[in-house]
């Protein structure tokens, strides 16, 4: 039985004060509530805050005539299950993770872009609690969702596109250059806090989900724009634009 399960009728939202009418089944979800705040201003048309409760903005408006929900979900697994969990309680069934992400290798460079089709991610933590420690789940993507946006990325000028497996961490200052050499060493791409959650979850729950990271640090050369992201502020607008089309035309 999985946490939540069993307790007694529908499941409800407790983070999450907003309608199933204020949902989109498509939403892209960020970690920083003011990416949110920039990505639901120049992207969606007639955008509405439709939550705001314990930091988590959600908005939802208009890309190209379809709904489209843009939601906060926090630093880290078990904020980021919170909001996934509620989302699809609220009829979410499309979640695509916008992120930033430090890259293991030397040869991605900040401002490219990583698409997950695979999460590693520690024994223990969120994913624990879903599943036990003795076990691994498939944090994996939705194949043709990841493949279409992979394909539409690749296609943009001005910045590098590279797909393979990341690293999903629990402690975000635990990383040193034995955690780099490790995870480089298996041919895993970059770490970052969130994708093996909403990749597991969305599994779970029967949502198609994919995950995309732009790069802001690279933990081999030791260089970082993660405190000032408005570096790559039009960075995410772009790669958020491209998030968009794939969603309102994927069936």
């Amino acid at each position: 039985m999985m946490l939540g399960d069993g307790l007694g009728g529908e499941r409800k939202p407790l983070h999450i004060l907003a309608s199933k009418e204020d949902i989109s089944p498509r939403v892209i979800a960020v970690g920083d509530p003011n990416r949110a705040r920039v990505l639901s201003s120049t992207i969606l048309e007639k955008p509405r805050l439709v939550n705001e409760y314990r930091g988590f903005l959600i908005y939802t408006g208009l890309y190209k005539g379809e709904h489209l929900t843009i939601a906060t979900h926090g630093v880290g697994g078990p904020s980021a299950a919170i909001v996934f969990e509620e989302l699809h309680m609220l009829g979410a069934r499309y979640i695509v993770r916008l992120g930033s992400t430090g890259a293991l290798v030397a040869h991605i460079d900040i401002g490219d872009v990583i698409v997950a089709d695979g999460a590693a991610y520690p024994v223990g933590g969120t994913m624990g609690m879903y599943m036990g420690n003795d076990s691994f789940y498939p944090a994996s993507p939705d194949v043709e969702l990841t493949y279409l946006i992979y394909k539409r990325l690749s296609n943009s000028k001005g910045y590098r596109v590279y797909i393979g497996a990341v690293y999903s961490s629990d402690a975000f200052y635990a990383e040193n250059p034995e955690f780099v050499s490790k995870w480089a060493s298996r041919n895993v791409l970059s770490v970052e806090m969130e994708c093996a959650t909403l990749l597991a979850i969305s599994r779970l729950r029967g949502m198609r989900a994919a995950c995309v990271l732009v790069v802001s640090d690279n933990l081999v050369k030791g260089v970082s724009v993660l405190s000032s992201l408005d570096v790559l502020r039009e960075r995410f607008i772009e790669v958020g634009r491209v998030i968009a089309d794939v969603l309102v035309e994927y069936k």
